[in-house]
């Protein structure tokens, strides 16, 4: 008997083993969800929307963001716009056969479109709009028949425009405005039928879409025949857009390195941060604290850091992940991790750090301290309970009313003047967005991540030539140059009021698609006369008269010339004295005890 249950074990065992594995196979996820997740692995950071996805998912149908056929459970949308997710695209997004429309717009993506998604023949809409993509623009484009729609503009792209996008015949809507595309746009194909909004901002681009002959087309020179004053006035005008569109480009492929690299660094070391944290703070780390702000004992913040994770997180910012740190006696602080790079990056940042805690202002966000950590640096700040300004306008508009958004603009310009005109070195900021404006409970506002703006010392043109910022804030000759100053930070500043005025993104899709931005779209309103429009229909209580003249301070700070900006020091007096109540600004007086630098 004994032996006969030996003889029957073995085949109920290898049918067991061979149900169980039938069983996994089919919980395991489809391949669009395999696609989705390696190009979920691709990015660096995000406002919290991809953590949701869950690999043991049969499919990624229920996926934030994801539509799929309901018959087939193939993926047709990939919807995530506006989620501030960071890093390059992955080629597996080519391997969503059935994928109909890609709508990735608004975010912080670079590096280059791949190529693959020449291989999703079904798409019909592509919108890549504001993001920080570069290198050329795929000619497998042309591959996709049904494509309908297509923009890609407001981004870093380079080269010419290829001549296989002609052959789109379905195509409705093309744009590339607001890039660094040049040569001749292509005559041929579907490309003719569209005007020269489709194509602005493209200094080296030529054609007959924009007026502009090419240089081929005005005829062959005689070379017995010396150049007219004419010509040479044409070739150097020719010759220093070049040099000009050369000199940007290889800025931008320097960023483009450098966020690479920064995506290496987070593979390496960020992919389980939470784990991160506890493992720096545990392996030889101090806690730094400037005059006194922090009134707790090393050990027992360095036991709160260890207690970390995933749920604490509040925020990931172009500078590194931040967390919501509580102490025992309810006091709460927030925590942004800044992984180190080099020593020279460490020694860069010991001796910024020094600056930004002796750095004290109403409306500038507090730095307590900081823990050096072998690896990262964990720096300490005030917790604001109001959370950012891009949270508020654009999730929450109905609370802030005009005196609440009258308020928070004054409060930002005098955190940002007090940058520029009182700290020794002065301060430019680089990045001044919604998002870097944190609100308390009472709405009041506070400049934040000043401290990782590049530090001037050069008294005479406090320029420096690192590429920072956000596309839709930055200035146009900050885009071409990618010199920084501080009528820079004012053109930011001009962008952010017309923001908190609209309730709009400098990018929102509603003029994006008429290839403006924000400040194009006051523009018009302007020539209009109807600039009172730009107004947010979900701000009760507006008063004209001062919305006339906050608009026209706006208007002064987003001109296209830098020496007709005002500085941030005059823009408070015009706040002070055209658009709020008359009264002593507490800005001026040096002898505050809450304004030291």
């Amino acid at each position: 008997m004994a032996v006969y249950l030996r003889r029957c074990q073995g085949p109920w065992l290898f049918h067991i083993l061979l149900f169980y594995i039938l069983l996994n196979k089919s919980r395991a996820i489809n391949s669009d969800g395999e696609a989705l997740l390696n190009f979920r692995n691709a990015i660096v950071s995000s406002d919290g929307i991809l953590p949701l996805w869950r690999p043991e998912d049969p499919d990624p149908c229920n996926w934030r963001g994801v539509t799929c056929d309901q018959k087939t459970k193939r993926v047709i949308y990939l919807s995530l716009k506006n989620h501030k997710l960071s890093g390059p695209m992955s080629p597996d997004i080519g391997k969503l056969e059935h994928l109909k429309i890609l709508a990735l717009y608004n975010n912080n993506f670079y590096g280059t479109i791949p190529s693959e998604l020449g291989n999703c023949t079904e798409l019909q809409g592509i919108y890549l709009q504001g993001n920080y993509l570069s290198g050329l623009i795929p000619g497998e484009l042309g591959n996709l028949s049904e494509l309908q729609y297509l923009d890609i503009s407001s981004n870093s792209l380079s080269g010419s425009i290829p001549s296989s996008i002609g052959k789109l015949n379905k195509l409705i809507t093309f744009n590339v405005s607001n890039n660094f595309l040049v040569g001749p746009i292509p005559s041929d194909g579907v490309l003719s039928n569209f005007t020269g909004s489709s194509f602005a901002g493209n200094r080296g681009l030529c054609g007959t879409q924009i007026n502009m002959n090419c240089k081929d087309e005005s005829g062959p020179s005689t070379p017995q025949s010396p150049p007219s004053a004419q010509d040479q006035g044409g070739k150097k005008k020719y010759s220093g857009v070049f040099i000009s569109a050369s000199a940007t480009i290889g800025a931008l492929l320097l960023v483009a390195l450098m966020c690479f690299w920064g995506c290496f660094l987070y593979k390496k070391f960020g992919k389980s941060e939470s784990d991160g944290i506890a493992m720096d703070v545990s392996g030889g780390a101090s806690i730094v604290m400037f005059h006194g702000d922090l009134p707790y004992s090393s050990k027992d913040i360095i036991r709160k850091l260890e207690n970390l994770n995933e749920e604490h997180i509040i925020g990931c910012g172009g500078f590194g992940t931040v967390y919501k740190l509580a102490m025992d006696d309810g006091n709460e602080f927030a925590l942004k991790r800044i992984l180190k790079m080099n020593e020279g990056f460490d020694r860069f940042f010991e001796r910024e750090l020094e600056i930004l805690g002796s750095i004290k202002h109403r409306y500038l966000v507090n730095l307590r301290g900081y823990c050096n950590s072998p690896t990262s640096k964990l720096l300490i700040y005030d917790f604001l309970a109001g959370g950012s300004l891009d949270e508020a306008l654009h999730e929450r508009s109905d609370q802030l009313d005009w005196d609440a958004r009258l308020n928070i603009i004054m409060g930002a310009a005098k955190g940002l003047a007090y940058l520029h005109h009182d700290c020794s070195p002065r301060i430019i900021h680089r990045d001044i967005k919604s998002s870097n404006i944190l609100l308390d409970a009472n709405l009041e506002a506070r400049v934040s991540d000043f401290g990782l703006a590049k530090l001037l010392e050069d008294e005479e043109s406090h320029i420096t030539t690192i590429v920072a910022g956000t596309f839709g804030y930055l200035a146009p000759e900050y885009m071409q140059s990618g010199r920084a100053t501080e009528k820079t930070d004012v053109y930011s500043f001009g962008v952010l009021v017309l923001e908190v005025l609209s309730g709009k993104r400098p990018t929102d899709a509603s003029f994006i698609e008429k290839g403006l931005n924000i400040v194009g779209w006051l523009n018009f309103l302007v020539t209009e006369n109807r600039q009172r429009d730009i107004v947010d229909p979900n701000c009760e209580g507006v008063q004209i008269e001062s919305l006339d003249a906050l608009l026209s301070i706006a208007t002064q700070c987003v001109s296209s010339s830098p020496e007709e900006r005002p500085t941030m020091h005059r823009v408070v007096q015009l706040l002070e004295s055209e658009v709020m109540t008359p009264c002593p600004s507490d800005f001026y007086d040096s002898s505050g005890d809450n304004d030291t630098c």
